[in-house]
Parts: C-alpha cells; structure tokens; sequence
C-alpha cells in the first residue's frame, strides 16, 4: 500500500495501467458472484465492462460520487497524453475509459478497496442487474 502523496507523483498512464488490471479483476470477480461460469459466456459478459465505451459510461456514472482527490486523479487520466487509441473506440470514449482506469489504480495502490468496490458497483449497477435478470 502507497500512502496517497506518493500515489499521485505516478503518471496518469502508469496509474491506467495498472487500473487496467485493477477493473479486469473486478469484472472476473463479478462475473464469478453472479454465477457466470461458462468461459464464452464469460468472455461476451466481460465485454460490456471493458470496452472504452463501457468504462466512459462508468466515468459518467461515478463522477458526480467522487470527492476532491478522486476527482482530481480521474481528470488527469482522461486530460493524459495519449498517443493511440482502438480504431473501434472514439477519442473521446477512450479519454474517459483511461480516467476511469486510472482513479481505480489510484485508488488500489492507497489500499481503498473497499471504495473500488464501491464505485465498480455504482459504475455498472445496469449490467449487473441485466446480468442477474438474464437480459443480458
């Protein structure tokens, strides 16, 4: 565990990096509690998280939730300097899919995960209900 000081020296892109893996888990994790077991299901499940398009609505929906610091870090990760994106994914979907991934490396390097759960939750409280009511 980092202390929060120290977390915020790191670039955007290093904290969206390992936010990347950060989220990944918490899909698997999600998707293991919400009894998906078969692989392919699995993997078309997983895409309605990890896509840019996916995680720019959970930008959307966690935003107004976020305090000063939160807040602060998940601008500087969309506002990061980057230098590509997925042909399939528009600028701007990926700008805020990279905030998003970076507040939750953020967030895990200061040992909050209580709070990453938290917000996972918020951020795609409808696929989780569309995954627990099969409309998915």
């Amino acid at each position: 565990m980092t202390d929060e000081k120290t977390a915020k020296q790191h670039g955007a892109t290093a904290l969206a990096y390992l936010g990347d893996a950060v989220t990944e888990l918490k899909v698997r994790e999600t998707l293991l509690s919400l009894g998906v077991t078969d692989t392919g299901r699995f993997n078309e499940l997983a895409l309605g998280f990890v896509t840019a398009h996916a995680q720019s609505l959970a930008y959307a929906r966690i935003e107004p939730l976020l305090g000063e610091d939160e807040a602060e870090i998940m601008k500087r990760g969309r506002n990061a300097n980057i230098t590509h994106r997925p042909r399939n994914q528009t600028q701007a979907d990926y700008r805020r899919a990279t905030g998003f991934e970076a507040l939750m490396g953020y967030l895990y390097l200061t040992g909050k995960t209580e709070r990453i759960d938290e917000l996972f939750e918020k951020a795609y409280i409808s696929e989780i209900e569309g995954i627990k009511n099969k409309t998915l």
